[in-house]
């Protein structure tokens, strides 16, 4: 989003997309945005009222746009569906040692919405299993929905393409290169890759091994420095290459030139950057935690791995760089798993459940459900 684009964006016919001002234009931290939560419903609101639209039904996402889509619910009268996409109480409970714990008060807000959503949209199985677990969420309102990558623009590089990639980047052809894509926060586990690849190199240091991290900075403690300083602590800098954030259309780029893509999160609803390398050919190397294991068909797109382990990541990551048949092999099936996950698909998926939440009365006075505590 930037201030240049506009109110309104039209993005395809009956889509678009309405910025609403809320915030200084400079940023704030994620910390900072439960601030602006009065200023974002308030212009939602005013939108609507001079533009003089009604709206059927609310998806909110995350629990900072739930909070707004709750109070929408009610004065608008419709329903409202929700996707969390990350729990506080399950990143709480798989964090790393040294890793900061998500506040109660996200965890308070996300059990309110929780209670008072009409549907509740997951990724996978295992999500509705977390919810019910952490929150006590009433099965009936979960609907499973498998996200989808955009299987037009994800597409797999042809041998030139590939080279187009690496050049671009300024990666060797004869390279063997990994790459990373996400926050770099503890919870993504970039330093789980820098410190595997420390170790590839002890047991062979003429390899030649190139590794990207392609993310910026997430969370109040987190800073890309960090992890470049843990890169030149272990002796790996020369070999590792940091990269801001980049539009999708760019992360292609990145997904054809690689041999492989990690994901050692310690927890994923699903594990959206898998589901893209795999669109582009690329096999996936990732963690056995949350929705990785629907993400990745286990030997035949990809690996995983149990636990965070230096070694078990470093023997993953060579077992398929030293051998080309597998990884070529598990390179053609992801390309047909991704396929299962396209965004055609999860659209209709999603459209069923409109269906069915626009089908229900909502009351006029709802009554508001409390659990703070987490108990009935």
């Amino acid at each position: 989003t930037r201030p240049s684009q506009g109110e309104v964006v039209a993005v395809e016919p009956g889509l678009r997309v309405v910025n609403i001002v809320a915030g200084p234009y400079d940023g704030l931290e994620k910390e900072a945005l439960p601030t602006q939560l009065a200023a974002f419903a308030g212009g939602v609101v005013q939108f609507r009222r001079c533009n003089d639209v009604d709206y059927d039904l609310i998806h909110s996402h995350y629990w900072l746009s739930g909070q707004v889509g709750w109070l929408l619910r009610d004065l608008w009268e419709v329903p409202l569906v929700h996707t969390a996409h990350t729990l506080a109480a399950v990143k709480n409970a798989h964090r790393s040692a040294d890793d900061s714990p998500e506040s109660e008060a996200r965890r308070i807000c996300e059990q309110q919405l929780v209670d008072n959503a009409d549907f509740l949209v997951v990724n996978t199985p295992e999500e509705t299993n977390d919810l019910i677990d952490h929150y006590d969420a009433d099965p009936d309102r979960i609907v499973v929905v498998s996200p989808g990558a955009d299987v037009e623009m994800f597409t797999p590089g042809t041998d030139r393409n590939t080279e187009r990639s690496r050049r671009l980047l300024g990666i060797p052809l004869d390279a063997e290169l990994v790459a990373f894509v996400g926050r770099l926060q503890q919870f993504k586990g970039p330093q789980v890759l820098i410190r595997a690849t420390a170790e590839l190199l002890r047991r062979d240091p003429g390899r030649k091994l190139r590794v990207i991290i392609c993310g910026g900075a997430s969370g109040a403690a987190a800073t890309e420095r960090q992890y470049m300083a843990l890169a030149e602590e272990l002796g790996v800098s020369r070999r590792v290459r940091f990269l801001d954030p980049r539009p999708p259309e760019e992360l292609v780029t990145i997904y054809q030139a690689a041999d492989l893509v990690a994901v050692p999160s310690y927890n994923e609803s699903f594990g959206l950057v898998a589901m893209e390398a795999q669109a582009c050919g690329t096999p996936v190397i990732a963690a056995r935690v949350g929705g990785l294991p629907v993400a990745v068909a286990e030997g035949e797109t990809g690996l995983l791995v149990d636990g965070h382990d230096t070694n078990d990541w470093a023997d993953a990551i060579e077992q398929l760089l030293d051998d080309d048949d597998t990884r070529l092999r598990m390179a053609g099936e992801a390309v047909a798993h991704a396929a299962n996950f396209s965004w055609s698909a999860s659209a209709s998926q999603l459209a069923s459940v409109y269906s069915e939440a626009l089908s229900i009365d909502v009351d006029e006075c709802p009554p508001r459900r409390e659990r703070a505590d987490g108990q009935r």
